[in-house]
């Protein structure tokens, strides 16, 4: 019985090390807890060929928003969008079409942020020499679908027939026909000849 506490001490030191060895690795192994999937900024649904067509109160349509590929976001209801083409309509008057190779719409799709080789077209009218078709080439552009208005302040090329002109900034609205440039603004105009 002399050995007994000779005997225990190594059993306890043994039993100590043990112990700190399984906290020890606990510690170690213990996961981050996850944030949730409405705190990151994941892809919660995908779409191909995607359509969205807004009606006037006459049940018109007044735009369509279309893309062959979308991503939407749950954690602010974004959806992000591959080569976009937004056309608005308005009685008796010419479309206009936009483009761009990426594009940002906002939770309820009152905002679209288009990016990269924006393109902002208004078809000819046949019937007037002077009304040849308009493009307008920026490297970014904000809409406002439902208003009927956009807005960039990059630089913006407008060509119509032979004639062009630009600029830094503008302001468009689809609802009155007008583009107009915030500065710098330089151009030709060569006058469109008379058809027989």
């Amino acid at each position: 019985m002399k050995n007994w506490p000779s005997q225990v001490i190594p059993v306890i030191l043994l039993a100590l090390l043990a112990g700190f060895s399984f906290w020890l690795q606990r510690a170690v192994d213990r996961e981050e807890p996850k944030p949730s999937a409405k705190l990151r900024h994941d892809p919660d649904a995908y779409a191909e060929n995607f359509v969205v067509r807004r009606f006037d109160n006459t049940g018109k349509v007044k735009y369509r928003l279309t893309s062959p590929y979308l991503v939407h976001y749950g954690d602010d209801d974004s959806s992000e969008l591959k080569s976009p083409t937004l056309i608005s309509f308005r009685p008796d008057s010419p479309p206009v079409t936009v483009t761009s190779d990426r594009a940002t719409v906002t939770a309820k799709g009152e905002t679209i942020f288009l990016r990269d080789n924006v393109s902002v077209t208004r078809a000819a009218l046949p019937d007037r020499a002077d009304r040849a078709e308009m493009v307008a080439r920026m490297p970014d552009l904000t809409a406002n679908p439902d208003a009927g208005t956009a807005f960039t302040n990059s630089p913006v090329e407008i060509t119509q027939g032979q004639s062009w002109i630009k600029g830094v900034g503008a302001q468009l609205d689809n609802n009155a026909s007008t583009f107009v440039l915030q500065s710098q603004v330089t151009g030709l105009y060569i006058r469109p000849r008379a058809t027989p």
